[in-house]
């Protein structure tokens, strides 16, 4: 009943009515508390921001509302449907577009009906879906100052400063694990140079700053139930400035992957070609004309970058002695480094495939 009458309370604060509905809870998400509402007839999704997480709730809810805002008006420029084609955030009694109270801070959108999220691919075709979803986000926003933006989490795709962090476990070795992991260590360690090649382009204007999604997982795209076509790109949380090639490369190493992130039989782990096309093709093919010569010659780099990173995460989480990452399993961090190292490995061995196939549809 607290729970219900916290929803209420904070429903009231954006819209006006006498009771919900409907009220359905959202487990997908694992760190805001999500809820679909019915109120007066209509369908709306109520969140409440986890605080811990992002630090600077009022500075992340200003980049959702700039950044939708400005997709808003690109795709009634094109005769699109805002409603479907962006999330559309309702402003609260006092013209925010979020809510306080002593129970959390939330926000509102309008919930996009007839489509669905999917956690995996459940019919052939939908990831390319995801990658057209995910270019045509990016093509949207190619014209918006994305320096504008804050960081809602700092550093987040800075692998030198990741690549720092794991030097710092190895120095303190935390759970006196470093002696075991001598191979991974070295694997790493091998690559520091590389670690720099999308930073250094970005501080440089080699690389164009850009609004990055940051969390390009197949269940944050909405695919339309009749027409099968990726809508609407959501969870905005993790907006920031930054490269379309970390939007890329995670893509790639997250859903191109041929077996479990923690799969311990590494002769099952591969980049499969077949995927990576897939992606590519939807992507490359919504960014034409606004997709750079030097983002075009980075982005098979960006899927190695982005492998390698998280791989260099898990260890460092590993070597502290598992505090970040939720593990099922002891050891569980140091079988996720491996297979991450396994696909950087292939993916450095078949570049010129890979680079072939970005080629392909360019």
């Amino acid at each position: 009943m607290e729970r219900i009458n916290n929803i209420t309370k904070a429903c009231k604060a954006f819209l006006e009515f006498d009771t919900i509905e409907e009220i359905e809870n959202i487990p997908n998400g694992h760190i805001n508390a999500t809820d679909r509402v019915k109120i007066n007839g209509r369908n709306y999704i109520l969140q409440r921001i986890n605080t811990t997480i992002f630090k600077d709730p009022v500075g992340l809810m200003n980049n959702i509302s700039s950044v939708t805002e400005f997709c808003r008006n690109k795709i009634i420029e094109a005769n699109g449907d805002p409603d479907r084609e962006t999330l559309t955030l309702l402003k609260a009694n006092d013209g925010k577009f979020y809510h306080e109270n002593e129970n959390g801070f939330y926000r509102m959108y309008l919930f996009i009906t007839d489509a669905t999220c999917y956690n995996k691919a459940e019919k052939a075709g939908m990831f390319g879906e995801s990658a057209k979803a995910f270019g045509r986000f990016q093509n949207l926003l190619a014209e918006f100052d994305a320096t504008v933006l804050t960081e809602s989490i700092k550093d987040f795709h800075n692998t030198p400063v990741r690549f720092q962090n794991l030097l710092n476990a190895i120095e303190a070795d935390k759970a006196g694990r470093v002696a075991e992991c001598k191979d991974e260590i070295d694997f790493y360690l091998a690559r520091k140079e590389f670690c720099s090649v999308i930073t250094d382009r970005l501080a440089d204007g080699r690389l164009p700053t850009r609004v990055t999604h940051n969390d390009t997982k197949l269940n944050n795209v909405m695919i339309d139930d009749v027409t099968g076509s990726g809508i609407c790109v959501i969870d905005l949380d993790t907006i920031m400035p930054g490269s379309m090639l970390y939007d890329f490369g995670d893509s790639i190493r997250f859903g191109a992957s041929s077996a479990a992130e923690d799969e311990k039989d590494l002769s099952k782990v591969y980049c499969v070609p077949e995927l990576y096309e897939e992606y590519a093709a939807g992507f490359l093919g919504e960014m034409k004309g606004t997709i750079t010569e030097e983002e075009v010659k980075q982005l098979h780099n960006g899927a190695i970058m982005m492998t390698l990173e998280c791989g260099m995460r898990f260890l460092t989480d590993y070597l502290e002695g598992d505090t970040y990452f939720r593990t099922h399993y002891e050891g569980q961090n140091l079988d996720r480094t491996r297979t991450q190292l396994t696909l950087v490995k292939d993916m450095e061995a078949r570049r010129d495939l890979f680079e072939g196939i970005i080629k392909k549809y360019i």
